[in-house]
């Protein structure tokens, strides 16, 4: 069956809205755990713009035992304040899973892949020291990247889709093309040795179209959605109706 991994960065942005410890991200994360979810993501950025430092080590430690734990992140970014860079927080926390993703500030949310032609030079000496550290690696790549097999020889043990364009076509109602470019890079990507995630604006309402396209993936992370359906659901009903999703 494949995972559902709650991203809790939106929990850590009403917090930091507002100051102080509530919503509290830690009890978040333990609520979907206790739901059922079978790991936890973050995604730190050096502006501390939701989830901080301090977060991370904490989530690190409900994980350790119990669910996965997914750190996402851009591990070129420089060390900032008290942020100290992707590596470190792998290194303190010994995640599940590194998810390399090439964002930047400017950037509200991740909205591409790696181009491994200007890349994989960079990214395999990271790539296996983040090995070293006993993370399983995993890249973000666009559906339409004709390389996106090419991950497998710098050491990535996943892919993970950007599944933005497939969801914003799914809204319109005209999401056969944007799919099956998802299932085509999964299979390139299943061919080469790479276990497959996905992940970005999936939803309850598009999450079941692409399960089936894809029925060996591995892990969904899902965060803005799911937690915006749980402002009306409740937390608990939501994650287990995404598990029943999963699970059909």
């Amino acid at each position: 069956m494949t995972m559902l991994s709650v991203n809790v960065n939106k929990i850590a942005v009403l917090r930091n809205s507002r100051g102080g410890a509530e919503p509290d991200v830690l009890a978040a994360a333990r609520t979907c755990i206790g739901a059922g979810a079978g790991g936890i993501t973050v995604h730190p950025r050096p502006d501390r713009r939701h989830i901080r430092p301090e977060d991370v080590r904490v989530l690190g430690a409900l994980c350790r035992g119990t669910a996965e734990f997914n750190i996402e992140g851009n591990g070129f970014a420089p060390t900032r304040g008290d942020y100290p860079g992707l590596l470190a927080l792998v290194e303190q926390t010994r995640p599940t899973q590194c998810t390399l993703v090439p964002d930047g500030d400017s950037q509200i949310t991740s909205d591409h892949g790696f181009d491994l032609r200007l890349d994989a030079a960079r990214l395999k000496p990271l790539i296996a020291e983040l090995q070293t550290l006993g993370a399983r690696t995993s890249l973000f790549m666009d559906a339409g990247a004709a390389d996106i097999a090419r991950a497998a020889e710098l050491g990535a043990d996943r892919v993970e889709l950007y599944t933005g364009p497939y969801a914003a076509a799914f809204a319109r109602g005209d999401y056969a093309r944007e799919l099956d470019a998802c299932a085509r890079a999964a299979e390139r990507a299943c061919g080469a040795g790479l276990g497959v995630n996905a992940g970005h604006d999936l939803s309850q309402a598009n999450l079941g179209a692409l399960r089936r396209a894809i029925p060996y993936l591995a892990e969904v992370s899902i965060g803005h959605a799911l937690i915006g359906e749980a402002l009306y659901a409740g937390l608990v009903p939501t994650v287990r109706a995404y598990l029943q999703i999963l699970a059909a």
